[in-house]
């Protein structure tokens, strides 16, 4: 009895060190390299100083890395003989940007640490969370720690990403399998108050949907025809370049550009929280900030998992 005891307590004692070994921590760089934060920030910054619109894109890379198995830095690959690249797919293709900006960010970053130490998977993680701060967002504490995958899938992204096009059940389901809820449904969603769409993902809804103000359609179809134009782009709120609750009281006034977004405003599960979004500001912060910290943690690679790749668009061979 005593020997099973003795084993059992030693194993939990190696299952917890492992485990602390192996968690995200927003100190995993503090004495590896202290000064890969401040050079992130620094880039990021800048880059969203010469475009607006650029903190929007970063913000979205981070989304579509994570969904796609995990918050692994696979969206960053360039197709090669082995890779099918998630930048390729669907939700991705003539659409993510911001590819270079990471590049940049992974060159001073390795440059100042003196070797790749900072991940990729990390970089998007932490430029996601300077680019929403940059335009007068929340801040929060990024766990980090993730390593880089060696695979992507294309065929992965165009399953798992969401699509402007779902209804709530939809979007809830598909949020259920990432190991998220209602509310981080709701709370991420408010990303899209940064940004651009183009127009052939909500043509559909501003031609031909009941449940949209009259108004905010007619303007909408000025820059996107019933025919052609479908690179056009329109804003996702009326702010676009501004991190504020714009969003949500869009979707209060039937002003969702997607389909996906009114879908959160439309008699269902999401409304009341939808609706608290647009009045109180400090509460969207709070949820959006713990939703991406829980978005951040899906299916991390760390300890021994892959690799901290040299290029971010290509797997160290």
């Amino acid at each position: 009895m005593a020997s099973n005891t003795n084993f059992l307590l030693h194993a939990f004692v190696w299952l917890a060190l492992a485990t602390t070994a192996f968690s995200l921590s927003p100190h995993f760089y503090d004495k590896v390299c202290p000064q890969a934060l401040p050079a992130i920030k620094k880039i990021v910054e800048a880059a969203v100083y010469r475009e607006r619109r650029m903190g929007a894109s970063l913000l979205r890379l981070h989304f579509h890395d994570c969904f796609v198995n995990g918050c692994d830095g696979s969206l960053l690959l360039d197709s090669a003989p082995n890779i099918d690249s998630e930048k390729n797919s669907l939700a991705n293709i003539n659409s993510a940007r911001g590819f270079e900006v990471i590049d940049q960010i992974k060159a001073e970053v390795d440059k100042i640490c003196g070797r790749p130490v900072v991940s990729c998977a990390d970089i998007l993680a932490v430029a996601a969370r300077d680019s929403v701060v940059t335009l007068g967002g929340p801040s929060w504490k990024v766990r980090l720690g993730r390593r880089d995958s060696t695979t992507a899938s294309r065929t992965l992204a165009d399953s798992s990403l969401p699509s402007p096009f779902m209804d709530l059940p939809a979007l809830i389901e598909n949020f259920k399998k990432q190991g998220l809820n209602q509310r981080d449904l709701v709370a991420l969603s408010g990303g899209h108050t940064l940004g651009l769409a183009q127009c052939f993902l909500f043509r559909n809804r501003i031609y031909g949907k009941s449940n949209i103000d009259h108004y905010f359609a007619k303007e909408r179809r000025q820059t996107c025809p019933l025919n052609g134009g479908d690179s056009n782009l329109a804003p996702l709120d009326s702010t676009p370049a501004h991190f504020d609750t714009s969003y949500f009281k869009n979707l209060v006034e039937k002003k969702g550009l997607l389909v996906s977004d009114q879908a959160l405003f439309a008699g269902g599960s999401t409304d009341k929280l939808v609706k608290t979004y647009s009045s109180n500001p400090e509460a969207f912060w709070k949820d959006f900030a713990k939703s991406m910290v829980k978005m951040g943690n899906i299916k991390p690679l760390t300890g021994n998992q892959g690799q901290i790749r040299v290029n971010c668009r290509r797997v160290n061979w």
